[in-house]
This record gives structure tokens, C-alpha cells and sequence, in this order.
């Protein structure tokens, strides 16, 4: 089973836009996107990592100031030095109740000391779901390779 790493903020007026109603900003998810992935990462690899490239960023619906943003990252894929990193975000309602907000993968590679691309233990998927998100995760890789 894989092991999912998980990150919760509030969202503070330095984090929101202009608006009359402030409203989160895309650049700040994604930074806290870049950050929850790089650690879901290093802790797959147990190495330092650096991220590649940020597809497939999906933004589907709005957080506003106060509300409280989760995320959840886990590995989907790795190649012999990289990693392709899933990152979900939700808002939670005072009320607990969550909407998706956010969905990407990144790809991240694992680095040695000397600040190389180093291998990275193979990551084998166990579950339907995870075997399903493997495959899809091989497809993106093909999709990334042709660009």
C-alpha cells in the first residue's frame, strides 16, 4: 500500500488575491502543491529531490480567505532516477465537509550528493486503484517524453 503524505492550511489574506471576496491564489497552491510533492518524494527516495516539470494542473473550484486547504500527495510511478508525484487538494468547510479543489502530478527526480540524478527504489503498485493510476502514469510519461 502506498504511503500517502498529507499538509493542511488556512488560507490567510498574504495567500488570496484582490478580489472584493478574496480568493486563494493560483500561484500560492501551487507552490504549496510543488512543497507537499517534494516531501511525498523525498520520503519515497530517502534523497533529495528536484522537481522536473508540474503537468496536468487542474483547477476546479475556488477556496476563499479562512477556508482550510488539505492536501494529499502520494508517488504514482518511478523511472530509474524520477518520480511522478499525485497531489490532490480539497477545501474543508467549518462543517468538515470537503470539495476538490486541485488535482496534479509532478515529476521530481532524486539527486545525490553531488547533486546528480541518483536511483530511486522501483515503485511496485499493489491495489486496483494503484494499478490503474500506474498505467495512466506511464501514458503521461509518453505524453511527456513526445513534448
Amino acid at each position: 500500500m502506498r504511503e500517502k503524505t498529507t499538509s493542511v492550511q488556512i488560507i490567510m489574506p498574504q495567500h488570496c488575491n484582490g478580489y472584493a471576496r478574496p480568493r486563494l491564489f493560483g500561484g500560492q497552491i501551487m507552490a504549496w502543491i510543488d512543497v507537499i510533492g517534494a516531501v511525498a518524494a523525498r520520503r519515497y527516495a530517502g534523497k533529495a529531490v528536484t522537481t522536473k516539470c508540474m503537468d496536468n494542473l487542474t483547477f476546479l473550484a475556488p477556496a476563499y480567505l479562512n477556508d482550510t486547504v488539505v492536501q494529499e500527495a502520494y508517488v504514482t510511478w518511478t523511472g530509474s532516477t524520477s518520480m511522478e508525484v499525485r497531489v490532490d487538494s480539497w477545501v474543508e468547510r467549518l462543517d468538515g465537509t470537503r470539495e476538490k479543489i486541485n488535482q496534479a502530478y509532478l515529476v521530481f527526480v532524486a539527486l545525490d550528493e553531488n547533486d546528480r540524478p541518483t536511483e530511486v527504489p522501483r515503485y511496485r503498485p499493489e491495489t486496483t486503484e494503484e494499478i490503474i493510476e500506474y498505467s495512466a502514469a506511464e501514458q503521461r510519461r509518453q505524453i511527456r517524453l513526445r513534448r
